[in-house]
């Protein structure tokens, strides 16, 4: 049997399982459910594992074989996603359409509850009521270019150097502003609301965190940003009439999922996903869709579909105000060139690639770095520390730069190292108060600057110059060093780049 997911009554089936006589190997809640299955077995391994299922509560895809069936899989799902590849006398069962990337192009999503019962010449689904159901074919392009990794060392390395094209792809030639592009309805829905709120985790929630910035100061209407996992388990004061935007990757973070579904219970309907996979869950749950066109994304460490997303939010900031009248067609040709130049502006950027890898030099004998930022690039420099201590083990931190002297600043030594993204905003001139506070303390900066700024390389400064300042848009620029300087760091303490270890790639339980 495999299994992905928690099954949260494990310890009561355990102690029913051994009172009848099963003894247990392991603490895991797999072997449970394979223990469950074989006591609920009477010669049929489909309604076994139907009456498994009822048994189980948690998040959970299981995929179930006997040795007195081998012809047979039986597959079934609740939270966790699944699904069915189908062949030419041969059927696939899985996590991903990913996984079958070269096998088919023809797949049977399974919905929350549905059992599967896979043959060599066919499959059967029944529902969570236990009713034959039929579910609808999908063709995809599962594109197994992406699994080549080609001149490139590791995917996550093919994968920054892919952002040029999949911001492009994203745009589609994008020539104005259009809210009709999020959905059919969604001019009226962006018309109308009167707040966002943001819902995603990890390097998603980083996304929605500089989209606030964007959002508020474009489209003049407030903005929350909330962790998905803490969202849905505190009591907040709905609004129905507020966008509520999910982020998410794969569209299958359970977290997200859940943290949708409560807000709509709430009364919340007026919902939007911006995502990567066309055929996810959160984009079957929402009312209206952005898709980011980021391809297939395999390193564990989200690189260019955080970039895409950043695309998307950058673009709904603007359709909101454009929906809304507060949208000048001045302001909205400006948007559109920015837009359009951003592929060629992140492309010189990934030119910095040789000054980044001798900074990485200096990185991998270090235990703790820090990261600051102030205003639209703090998330940046969360996402800076997230990249480093994910792939690379290195302790990474972030700050906002003006929050140096509550706290952070005991932590500087001559031995952390301190990132600082630094454009030439309205911001630097405080940013580089606090660099200063930085090296009075002994630390040493490694600074992302703009062409333009003013700040020196000298004892304790190293200074890398970014092409060109890029106003609203310059995070998505900032962000593209950040993540070379974690990779290569990682590459030179011979970490697992793509899988670094105890994380997933998408992560479909809570």
């Amino acid at each position: 049997m495999a299994h992905n997911g928690i099954i949260e009554n494990y310890e009561s089936l355990r102690n029913e399982l051994k009172a009848v006589g099963y003894e247990f190997e392991s603490q895991t809640d797999t072997e449970v459910i394979a223990h469950l299955i074989d006591y609920l077995y009477a010669g049929d391994l489909f309604e076994a594992v139907q009456k498994a299922a009822k048994r189980l509560h948690g998040a959970y895809a299981i995929a179930v074989l006997h040795h007195r069936e081998p012809q047979r899989v039986v597959g079934a799902r609740a939270g966790s996603p699944l699904v069915v590849g189908l062949g030419n006398g041969e059927n696939f069962l899985a996590s991903d359409a990913l996984a079958l990337a070269g096998a088919t192009d023809r797949f049977v999503y399974l919905e929350n509850g549905d059992v599967v019962d896979l043959h060599l010449d066919g499959i059967c689904i029944v529902d969570a009521g236990g009713q034959p159901v039929e579910r609808s074919e999908r063709r995809l392009a599962a594109n197994s270019s992406a699994v080549e990794l080609g001149p490139y060392q590791h995917y996550m390395q093919k994968e920054i150097f892919e952002q040029p094209k999949a911001i492009a792809d994203t745009l589609d030639q994008a020539n104005s502003i259009d809210p009709g592009r999020f959905g059919e309805i969604a001019p009226d829905v962006l018309a109308r609301i009167d707040s966002v709120l943001l819902l995603a985790c990890g390097t998603s929630y980083y996304a929605g965190c500089v989209a606030r910035y964007w959002i508020e100061s474009i489209a003049q209407i407030p903005v929350n940003v909330e962790i998905a996992s803490e969202y849905r388990y505190r009591k907040s004061v709905p609004n129905p009439n507020a966008l509520v935007v999910v982020i998410s990757q794969s569209g299958e973070t359970a977290d997200t999922l859940a943290a949708l579904k409560h807000a709509e219970a709430l009364g919340m309907k007026q919902t939007l996903a911006v995502c990567n996979v066309a055929s996810s869950a959160m984009v079957r749950e929402t009312a209206l869709t952005f898709l980011t066109r980021a391809g297939t994304e395999i390193g564990v460490a989200s690189t260019k579909a955080f970039t895409t997303q950043l695309v998307g939010l950058y673009l709904l900031a603007n359709a909101i105000a454009k929906a809304k009248g507060r949208l000048t067609r001045l302001q909205e040709s400006e948007a559109i060139r920015s837009l359009r130049h951003l592929p060629a502006a992140v492309q010189r950027v990934l030119a910095l690639e040789p000054q980044i890898i001798a900074w990485s030099e200096t990185f991998v004998r270090k235990e703790h770095a820090l990261f600051l930022g102030r205003g639209l690039h703090y998330p940046i420099a969360l996402e800076g520390a997230l990249k480093l201590k994910e792939i690379s083990y290195i302790h990474a931190e972030a700050y906002p730069a003006g929050e140096l002297k509550h706290g952070p600043l005991a932590l500087v030594t001559e031995d952390m190292p301190v990132v600082t993204v630094a454009p030439n905003d309205a911001l630097l001139e405080k940013l580089k108060s606090n660099m200063m506070e930085v090296r009075a303390r002994g630390g040493e900066l490694y600074v992302f600057a703009d062409s333009d700024t003013r700040i020196q390389t000298g004892d304790g400064v190293h200074v890398i110059r970014m092409p060109e300042h890029y106003g609203d848009l310059s995070p998505i620029l900032h962000v593209v060093p950040l993540q070379l300087l974690a990779y290569h760091t990682a590459v030179a303490l011979g970490t697992d780049v793509d899988k670094p270890r105890n994380l997933a790639k998408s992560v479909t339980v809570e």
